[in-house]
Parts: C-alpha cells; structure tokens; sequence
C-alpha cells in the first residue's frame, strides 16, 4: 500500500476525485499543508460483525413457568380484596 501526497489546495480542488482514488486503489492520501503533513485519507477496514446468535447462552436463567404464570394474586385488588 503506498501512500501518496497531495497539498490542501489540491486536495480542495480534487476531494471527489481523490475519494475515488482511494476506493478503487485503496492506496492512503496524505494532505500537506506548507510542507507538513496535516491529514491521512484512507480505505476503510471493514469490520468483522459477530452475529447476536447465542450472545445470551448461559447468562440468563428462567425461574418458574414463563408460559402459565399465575398472575390473580397482582389483580386481588380490582376484586376488593385489600390486604
């Protein structure tokens, strides 16, 4: 991979042109400014994305019956059973 410089003018004037440089080469820009490098343009990495597949395996643990639950003891108060 080699890294070519261009001056901020250039670079200005170019900037679209450039980009597409970098894509289809995937080559890095260095922008100068008086001499001195002030930027690196370059490809993107492409990060590996983990599937969420099994990123709960072990860490949860279901207590009791998540299905048929008996909930009427959360609704004695509509009945006028008040404690």
């Amino acid at each position: 991979m080699s890294t070519r410089f261009v001056t901020a003018t250039e670079f200005k004037a170019k900037c679209l042109g450039l980009m597409g440089e970098i894509e289809s080469k995937g080559n890095s820009i260095t922008v100068t400014r008086r001499g001195r490098p002030v930027a690196v343009f370059g490809p993107v990495r492409k990060n590996r994305r983990k599937t969420s597949m099994g990123s709960w395996a072990g860490k949860a643990k279901i207590a009791g019956d998540i299905v048929y639950h008996d909930t009427s003891s959360l609704f004695d108060c509509l009945n006028g059973k008040v404690e």
